[in-house]
Parts: C-alpha cells; structure tokens; sequence
C-alpha cells in the first residue's frame, strides 16, 4: 500500500477549491482522497485541460469515463462524481504526451458543464467528509475492514509490518475506506459506488463487501497454487526415488529392467488374445524395444498404446449366428410393417448364409428417404442373428484416416473408425451399419469413399490393413450394411460394391398400422401416461397423417403424437381423469391449424380438366391438369413449374392431337388460330417427370372439343406421337393416392400390370384398374358420355375393363427403369 500523504496538505488544498475546474477524463481508474498517483495524458483536450489548471491554482476534476472505449468523451460520457485532484509535478514526454503527478483533494459533484471546447469545464460542489459517532457498529465495520485487509495481504504474501501498522493507525472510517479502495483492484463501477457513497459507513461497508470477494478469490487462487507446487514436488521426489531405487539395483548387481511385473503381464495378454502368426511376430518386435526403454519416455507409451490395442482387439473372437429363418422373420415383422420384399430379401441372405457359412454375400445397401427405417433395419437384422451392432455415421467425413486410421508417427494417432467399432463389439463378426455413405466428403485429406472400397469388397477386406495397426485384420465375418438417401451422390465404384435395396417409403395404412404398434405406445409411456389413457380413434389418426405429416418416412408422425401425449400429460397432470378420447375435432386443438390440406373432390370436372397422378418422396398425389383455349395463332404456354421432362410430353401430347385431329373429334384448323395455355396448380412445387403425358393429352383433348372428363377417373402414363403409352414408376403409390381421394377408375400402361403385385388387395377392389396400350383405348373410358353429367362412359362400355392376366415373371421396360430414375431426381413427378 501507498503511504498516507500528510492531512494536513490536502486540508489545505481543499480550502481554495474554485466552484468552476477543468476535467480530465479517465478511462481505467478511480481517484479516491488522499492518493497520489501518476497520470499519462494524450488526447489533446486533455492536455489543454491540465495547462489550464496550471494556471489557475493547480486545481483539477479527474472524473471516470462510462465506457473506456470512448475516444472524445461527452459531458453524457461521464460519471457526475469525481474528484478534485492538485498537480504535484508534471514532466512532458517527448512523444507530445504529457506525464503528472496527482494527489486526491476532495469528492466533487459536477452541477453542469460551463465549457465544453477547447477542453471540459464544469461546475461543482465539493462533498464535505462527515464524521460519525463511535458505537458498536463503526467499531466492528473498521475491526472487519483491518482484518480482511490482513488476510488479503497475508494470502498474497505482501503482509509486512509497515503496512499493518498503517492500517491500524488509521481510525477515521472514510478515510481508511479511501485508503483500503485506492489500493484494491476492482472494476470501475464498483469503485465509482464507494466514491459516491457521501456517508463513511456506508463506504466502509462497500469495501468490506470488495474486500470478502477478494478473500475469496486469494483463497481459491492460493489452494491452486499450492496443488500445483505440490503435484511439481511429487513428480520431483518419484524421480529422485527412482534413480536411488536404480542406484541401489546396479550396486546390487540386479539388472531387471524397469516395469518388469508390467511386461509379463503384457506378454501374457499376447498370448492369450490368439494372434495370427505375422501380427504376433510384429507384437513381439514391439514387446522387446519396450523392454530396453525408460518407462516414462514418450516412445514407451506410444508402443504401450499399441500393444493394448492388439490385445483388445477380438482376433478369435466369434458371435455364434442363429440362422433360424422362421425366427428371423418374426422379428423382422416385430420391428417392421409393410416393407415385404425387403425383408424377403433379408431371408434369403440369411438362408444362403445358413446353407453356406464360408458365403461371401453381398453388401447390402439400404436407399431411401429420411425415417423409414433404414438404420433399424440393420439393428433387426443384428437382432435375428444374434450379433452385436455397431452403428457408424459417415455423414460428413472428409478424412481417409477415420476409415484407415493415422500413422503412428502422429502424436494423438489412434485406429480408424472401423476397428474401433470391431473393438466396442468385442467380436469379430459384429453387423456394422455403415449411415449416410452418400454424404462422404473429399478434400486434401483425402478421400474416405475410395478408402471405404477395400473394407466393401469380400475379395480385399480379409488382409484389411490399419495404417494404425499395420498388420492385417480379417473383415471378412462382419457383415457391413450402409444406408443412404440417394444414389446419385455415392461414386459408381463404391456403388458398384454394393447390392441396392429401395425403401419407397410408407402408404398411409401402413403408417397407420406402425403409429399403432409402434410410436404411439412408446410415446405414452415416454410422457408418463399410462397403456389406456390415450384413446386415438382411427379417424383422428389418419387425420394426422394426412393433414399434419407429408412425407416418406415416420420422423415428423413421431413428433406430432408426442404433442398429442404431451398435452394429454399436461391434462393428467392437472388433475383431469383419463381416458383422453382423441377424435378428428380435437386434433386441431391439440396441433393447431393442418399443415396440409388436400383438394376437395371434384363432382364435376370442367372441359379441359383431367386427374392425373404423381410420384414424391411422401407418397402419391392426384394433380389436376387444366387447359384452357382462346383466340390466337397456335401458341402454347406451360405454367405450374414444369420441369424440362414435362414441357416435351406435353409439346409430343399436342403433336399426337393435331397429327389425328378428325379422330379424336377435334377441330383440324385449331393450331392456327386458337392459342392453347397448360396448367398445373399448386405452381410454386416444381413437377417433373416421364408419366404425365396420357394426363395432359386428355387435357388438351377435353379443352379443344369442350367435353368433360370423368371426374370419378384418374390416370398415369407417357405417350409418344404415336399415341402409345409407356410404362411410368410409382404405380403402387399413385393407386394409393387415387384411393385416398375417392376415386373408382385408374388407367395405367399395360406395361405396369406387373407393378399390381405390389398393391394391397383390399385397395385393388376399391377402384378399377384399366390397362391400356394405346391412346385409342382410353377415348371410351376417360370422357363422359353426351346427355349425362356425372360418371359414366359411352354406350357400349363398360367402363370395368379388369386389369390383363399377370405374367408370372415380367421383365421390367428399360423405360420404367428410366422413369424410375428421373423420379429420384425431382420433389415431385407427374
């Protein structure tokens, strides 16, 4: 601490205050009475402001700047207590700044600003120091103030008896308070608070405030350096007893090398973990260069680390497979609804793995949207097996070492990420699910997906080699599945490791079916509610997926029930009794507004309106393809956000009318004076894909001869300018959306006949499937005929013409391959 300087001097000081000084704004610190402390002075006005006190009794207002980053501090940038300083001695710097030495005067309140350029002038009145009476309370607050003062300094050993005798010299309350604060270090609004205190006591008991925080902090920072200094002490003697301990085994004569116990236990480990052959031959190369080192060297851990992983590692390790087919799918049925030719595919590869054990079976390779079960599908089949599972997310990998690992050379260098999940599985023949293998990034790094190709192929990945490990571990018994959203973004070398198998997603039944085994039990219990609290009818669950939920897979139907049990749990909680019925006219309170709202059936559809039907990644959907005619000279426009796919069909769909006009009951000479407009509603989802041209033919058909169109009819199908129709994809899903909008009839390409097997039979006798092969062949099924206005067809159909016999084996069209793969390319395919 400062010396006090003599009362005497600043009593005297104090008395010739003028009521009008110059102030000098500071940024970090707070002048309290009685401190002398230099100052540097730089900004301009500053200086100004200190000639001018040098001029006039030496008299000066230092006062704390509110925010320290303020260059030209306003009168509003100051704190309105300050205090009256006088200018002991001033030296000029020979960088233009000017150095002085201040000595606290007087506490001052500034009343206003007489001046504010060249330089801060204020008024003020000076804040007279008021004497307390001595009682208990003064007393104690100075006895608290001189203690916790001591214990500070004791705790950062600057206690000396000069300093203690100062404190207990002083007796006056503000002036030991002023004493104490000038000398702690404390923010500049807590110090600007004990300045403004005007009574003694009341400062006095600010800084004793300041002072318990501080010896709070001296204590904890005085326990650290001391655990410190203690941890340093012992690391110090263990080696000084060491190098004794080694002294003494030398004179002695025992040379036994250090950690002796420790690398017989190691050895023993290795012969224990049934190392092949080379890797025991590696082990023990690394065994002895352990034993001739230091063990406390670097080198020695680095090798320490290694050995421990080969150890660990599971070289003989087998889970015992239960190919018990019958059982297998029992549990596939358990875990999954619907989805029956994968699981069918999943028995076979468990049979062939049954009949043959030494089977080098492909890597399956599960595609489809978020949520519909991909990743569990591989903890089913780990399940069946009777294997551990091991789950690996690849999303976003951009290192080769994550898969091949890190050389040992690096420090931190560690295995890749696929002997340490062989590692976590403890065997060696765990089921490891390889996610988001299409998410695989590349950079310097390197790439992972070319890394991926030798632990994906049967033929390589027996001899796999961790740059790690740098020995071969036999992959060959782990069955590697991988997962992905699409297959456009996994390179063809990878892709073509791997068996591709299609999860198209959920209908709305068997959403309905899983919501009901599955996610809505599981969400009861997670809210607290019991088996039979929760009562969700039929119809108030398919709301929720119609209206609330549009997608593939079950993520977002997940969440929507558990917002139903929570604020079912909320009504528990509050006292109400179960059961919660839960109809269609209480889901919108429990969810608020639909998210999604379908269209409302048509009764009649308008000329130049047809219904066709669309793929997406959440199901089918029924679009209503509008054409429109007016005056003109044989223009066509296309609306709605059409993709290129569409334009052409329908560019080839208004060839094939005009090239057979008179036979489809059309005016030959409309292309050159009437202008055609084709649009598809909902315009700001792009639609694109090859099936929508047998919808958009009707359309113009329906618009040119101003006959309506079945409004109990959809249809799907590409046409060329011949007016055949060609096969599309998406017929399972497209059904399903033409039953769910109420429909009776559906036309689809004779080609499709075979994509029926896919189709619930409950569903098939809900509406007539037409097959067709040609154009032709839709005329007396898609119009209404003259005289009636609801459904019907012309006289002499029918209009129940039943799907051709089946073939046994169809060959799948190249063409629907292709429309099935423009599909994967677009939010929506018409």
């Amino acid at each position: 601490m400062r010396d006090l300087p003599d009362e005497s001097n600043v009593n005297a000081a104090a008395q010739g205050i003028p009521d009008a000084l110059p102030v000098l704004p500071v940024r970090d610190v707070v002048i309290f009475n009685y401190m002398i402390l230099p100052l540097f002075i730089g900004r301009e006005k500053s200086v100004q402001a200190v000639e001018s006190a040098l001029k006039n009794g030496r008299h000066l207002l230092v006062c704390a700047q509110r925010e320290e980053s303020t260059d030209d501090p306003a009168p509003e940038d100051l704190y309105s207590v300050g205090t009256v300083v006088q200018i002991m001695r001033l030296l000029k710097m020979p960088d233009s700044r000017v150095k002085i030495l201040v000595q606290g005067v007087s506490r001052a309140r500034i009343t206003g600003y007489s001046q504010v350029e060249p330089y801060l002038e204020a008024r003020i009145e000076t804040l007279p120091e008021v004497t307390p009476q001595t009682d208990a309370t003064l007393e104690a607050l100075l006895r608290s103030a001189r203690e916790q003062s001591e214990k500070v300094l004791t705790l950062r050993g600057l206690a000396s008896p000069d300093v203690l005798a100062v404190l207990q010299g002083v007796d006056d309350p503000g002036r030991l308070a002023d004493l104490i604060a000038a000398n702690m270090r404390m923010k500049i609004a807590d110090a600007q608070r004990i300045l403004e205190a005007e009574n003694p006591l009341e400062r006095l008991t600010l800084v004793n405030a300041q002072l318990q925080r501080e010896v709070e902090v001296a204590t904890v920072q005085a326990r650290i350096q001391s655990s410190a200094r203690e941890g340093m002490d012992k690391a110090q003697k263990d080696y000084f007893l060491r190098e004794q301990l080694k002294a003494i085994r030398q004179e002695l004569g025992e040379n036994e090398p250090e950690g002796e116990d420790d690398l017989e236990n190691l050895k023993q480990a290795l012969d224990k973990a049934g190392l092949p052959k080379d890797v025991r031959k590696e082990a023990d190369k690394q065994l002895r260069r352990l034993s001739g080192m230091h063990a406390d060297s670097s080198e020695a851990n680095v090798v320490r680390t290694y050995l421990d992983w080969l150890v660990e590692l599971p070289w003989k390790k087998l889970s015992r497979d239960r190919l018990d087919i019958a059982h297998a799918k029992e549990i596939l049925d358990e875990d999954h609804c619907g989805l029956d030719k994968i699981k069918d595919r999943i028995l076979e590869f468990l049979s062939v793995r049954k009949l043959n054990p030494q089977s080098k079976g492909p890597i399956l390779c599960f595609a489809g949207p978020p949520g519909v079960g991909k990743t569990s599908l591989g903890r089913s089949i780990a399940r069946a097996l009777g294997r551990k599972f091991q789950r690996l997310s690849l999303g976003g990998m951009h290192d080769e070492a994550e898969i091949r690992g890190h050389r040992r050379t690096y420090i931190g260098a560690m295995p890749g990420r696929i002997i340490q999940a062989v590692k976590q599985a403890g065997t060696r023949n765990p089921v490891i699910v390889l996610d988001e293998v299409d998410k695989l990034g590349t950079d310097f790094r390197g790439d992972p997906s070319s890394a991926l190709l030798e632990v994906l192929d049967p033929e390589q990945n027996h001899t796999f080699s961790d740059h790690y490990l740098n020995v071969p571990f036999d992959l060959s018994k782990v069955m590697f599945l991988c997962t992905a959203n699409h297959l456009e973004t996994i390179p063809a070398a990878l892709r073509d490791r791997m068996e591709v198998i299609s999860l198209p997603g959920y209908t709305m039944q068997e959403k309905a079916e899983i919501a009901r085994k599955h996610l809505l039990p599981k969400k009861i219990t997670e809210n607290g509610l019991a088996e039979g609290d929760v009562a969700l009818s039929d119809a108030a669950l398919e709301k929720v997926i119609k209206e609330y939920t549009r997608e593939a897979g079950l993520r977002n139907l997940e969440r929507e029930l558990a917002s139903i049990c929570r604020k079912l749990a909320r009504r528990k909680a509050e006292g109400k009794k179960a059961p919660f019925k839960v109809e269609p006219k209480d889901v919108e309170k429990l969810l608020g507004a639909p998210r999604f709202v379908e269209d409302e059936k048509e009764k009649e559809l308008m000329p130049g309106m047809a219904l066709g039907l669309a793929w997406t990644p959440a199901g089918g959907e029924v679009l209503t393809v509008e054409a429109s005619v007016m005056k003109g000279k044989g223009g066509l426009t296309l609306t709605g956000q059409l993709g290129d796919v569409m334009k052409e069909s329908a560019q080839a769909a208004l060839s094939y009318i005009r090239s057979r006009a008179e036979e489809l009951g059309v005016d030959p000479s409309f292309a050159g004076k009437q202008d055609i407009h084709v649009h598809v509603p909902a315009g700001a989802t792009p639609k694109d894909g090859p099936s929508a041209g047998v919808t958009l033919t009707t359309a113009l058909i329906s618009a040119l001869s101003n006959r309506r169109v079945r409004a109990d009819l959809c249809m799907t199908g590409e046409i060329t300018l011949q007016g055949r129709v060609l096969p599309v994809g998406g017929i399972k899903e497209k059904i399903l959306a033409g039953v769910a909008r109420g429909l009776k009839h559906v036309i689809i390409p004779q080609q499709n006949v075979k994509d029926l097997e896919d189709v619930p039979g409950e569903l098939l006798k809900r509406i007539t499937v037409h097959p067709v092969h040609h154009y032709d062949e839709l005329l007396p099924l898609v119009f209404e005929a003259k005289g009636k206005r609801g459904g019907g067809v012309k006289a002499g159909q029918s209009g129940k013409a039943a799907p051709e016999p089946r073939p046994k084996s169809p060959a799948r069209p190249a063409v629907a391959a292709t429309a099935r793969r423009g599909r994967a390319e677009r939010p929506a395919e018409a």
